[in-house]
């Protein structure tokens, strides 16, 4: 028995990156994976196919998670195929990072709505479900950059804050219903993103880590199936920070 088994995990944006490693690691331990992403591509199916190597049940969906008739859409597509939501990661998220007297509207708009915007449409599409099930866990994938910020990215920091105040406001409001929300804050961290910065970029960032190194998807996942489990049932409202020590 795996410490989720039996429970259906919601993942957005988890075709790659950190969305996937926590979606393999859920799978890991038992639990059946729902996840979207803009479109499921060949990528997107090869996912589908490692989580379910772990014999549990998985399933990917092309939603755009900014949109709200989307995501009603496909939160009452994935409850009729799985029977249940019993954990939400909001982890759907994108960067147009730039100084804010040369940031565009666009910008800002942009990163709001893909990044914390799709976070209300699936709690609010999510929450109505948990609370007929008189339970469930949700997790916001917010940043460091979300609770000490960031210059060149207050779009991005802007909405990765909101994402904390999201999770504490929603554990509030939904605490009696035995719904717990938390929020990870993950550093720096190795993906395709942060190998693309010059080296010695990387290596002035590495001095700023206690640990001195990188943090892994795995990492965070490692995070998240915690919050997911019930390990965490007496934890909510909670940010974490998963930064090698870098902020503290």
């Amino acid at each position: 028995m795996g410490l989720l088994t039996g429970k259906t995990a919601l993942i957005t944006g988890a075709a790659r990156g950190i969305g996937k490693a926590i979606a393999l690691k859920f799978a890991s331990e038992g639990a059946n994976i729902a996840f979207t992403d803009l479109v499921i591509d060949e990528n997107g199916k090869a996912t589908e196919q490692e989580i379910a190597a772990f014999g549990v049940k998985a399933k990917g969906y092309a939603s755009n998670a900014a949109d709200f008739t989307q995501t009603e859409e496909v939160v009452n597509k994935v409850k009729e195929d799985f029977g249940s939501i019993d954990i939400l990661v909001n982890n759907a998220g994108i960067t147009k990072d730039g100084l804010m007297l040369k940031m565009s509207e666009a910008q800002w708009d942009a990163v709001i709505a893909v990044n914390l915007k799709s976070a209300f449409n699936f709690i609010h599409a999510c929450t109505p479900i948990m609370m007929r099930q008189r339970g469930g866990s949700i997790i916001n994938m917010a940043s460091v950059v979300g609770v000490h910020g960031n210059a060149s990215q207050c779009n991005y920091a802007a909405s990765k804050a909101g994402l904390i105040a999201l999770a504490k406001s929603i554990a509030q409001e939904m605490g009696s219903r035995g719904i717990r929300a938390n929020a990870i804050a993950p550093g720096f961290i190795e993906t395709a993103m942060t190998e693309a910065l010059p080296e010695e970029v990387r290596k002035e960032w590495m001095k700023t880590i206690p640990l001195r190194r990188g943090g892994t998807p795995e990492d965070v996942a490692n995070i998240a199936t915690f919050l997911a489990s019930d390990l965490s049932s007496y934890v909510s409202g909670q940010v974490i920070q998963v930064d090698g020590g870098m902020n503290m």
